[in-house]
């Protein structure tokens, strides 16, 4: 039980975390338990894409930085990012209640955290409470970044009239670019890599992730106390 309650507890607290940050319209509880289910889900196919290639870390040679990257970059983090954004894309973007700027972060975390919980309930079984303890603080809040990101851009094409697919492509690009960076340094077997890269690297999105929710509430802001602003509010910032 109490492996249970310590896989359980960050995804649980990143999700009250995050509900918290939606001030001005807070999404349904029922929808936020449904995008939460599809994060489960969405380690399904990133599983039986990862199954596909034979060759895991462990069969990967210290100093072959070239396989490394190939694995962490393409096997592991184009199939996860991609499968948490296929679920927010496909059975998310278009309902109704996806209808405030903010709404792309609260449920790319709510599927992000779903994806990071059942995965972080398998790893601290597998390898016990020290393992529970430090991706606590560093593998399920890393999730957490990947996903502010992907929700971040997937907003802007939400409220974009016109082209979706630049704010699509970013949305997929920057989690996967900061996931495959993350897991590179720490596969990497270097004490040095893991802690400057990979601490490096969370702190990072740590740093960009605050500043998009800091963003999306200021336009959540406006949204709703002028609607007939919030498209020219869009269009004149910069998303980065």
């Amino acid at each position: 039980m109490g492996l249970l309650a310590l896989a359980l507890a960050p995804g649980i607290a990143i999700c009250l975390f995050i509900y918290r940050k939606d001030k001005y319209n807070r999404e349904p509880i029922g929808m936020l338990i449904l995008a939460f289910f599809l994060g489960i889900l969405s380690i399904f196919p990133a599983i039986a894409l990862q199954l596909c290639w034979p060759v895991g870390p462990a069969q990967i040679q210290i100093g072959d930085y070239k396989a490394l990257a190939f694995f962490t970059f393409v096997i592991v983090a184009i199939s996860e990012e991609g499968s948490k954004f296929l679920m927010l894309r496909l059975f998310l973007f278009n309902r109704k209640s996806f209808d405030d700027p903010f709404d792309g972060i609260i449920y790319a975390v709510m599927v992000g955290m779903g994806f990071a919980t059942i995965e972080n309930v398998g790893y601290v079984y597998e390898h016990g409470y020290a393992t529970g303890v430090l991706r606590m603080f560093l593998s399920v809040p890393a999730h957490g970044t990947f996903a502010v990101l992907m929700g971040y851009f997937t907003g802007y094409a939400k409220f974009t009239a016109g082209n979706k697919l630049p704010y699509f492509v970013l949305a997929l690009l920057l989690p996967v670019l900061f996931h495959g960076a993350f897991d590179f340094f720490i596969f990497s077997g270097s004490d040095a890599m893991i802690i400057g890269g990979a601490l490096g690297s969370f702190i990072l999105s740590v740093i960009i992730s605050f500043k998009a929710i800091k963003r999306k509430q200021t336009l959540s802001k406006v949204y709703f106390e002028d609607r007939n602003r919030i498209t020219d509010v869009d269009a004149n910032q910069s998303p980065l």
